[in-house]
């Protein structure tokens, strides 16, 4: 699934930077022909109505909509199982590319201070 989201964001990137140009890109060609045909024919009527196919979900808000997502979609997005699709807007769900984290800092250790003995 994490392929088949990629293809449409990929897709939807292409048609807009494209839709200046007269002919059609023989990239945008390519990965219509990767795309099952339910899920491309849902995709136009989208974008034929002028609204975006796939939306990022970015702190559990759809950003073409901008309403909240519930959680259990986001996991299962995480998870790869299943394509998802924005119960107010209808456009197809992806997640957002994840940065390269950076290994965490060890925390400093503290220092033990000594007892000191008082001679009385």
């Amino acid at each position: 699934m994490k392929k088949l989201i990629d293809n449409l964001l990929k897709l939807q990137a292409l048609q807009t930077t494209a839709a200046a140009d007269a002919k059609p890109s023989p990239q945008i060609a390519a990965l219509r022909a990767e795309i099952p045909l339910p899920i491309l024919g849902h995709f136009d009527r989208l974008v034929t109505r002028g609204k975006k196919g796939i939306a990022v979900i970015r702190h559990q808000v759809c950003s073409a909509c901008h309403v909240q997502v519930p959680r259990n979609v986001e996991l299962i997005l995480m998870q790869g199982g299943d394509i998802q699709l924005c119960e107010n807007c209808g456009c197809y769900l992806a997640l957002p590319e994840a940065a390269p984290a950076e290994p965490p800092k060890p925390a400093p250790k503290a220092r033990r201070k000594r007892a000191v003995a008082v001679a009385a």
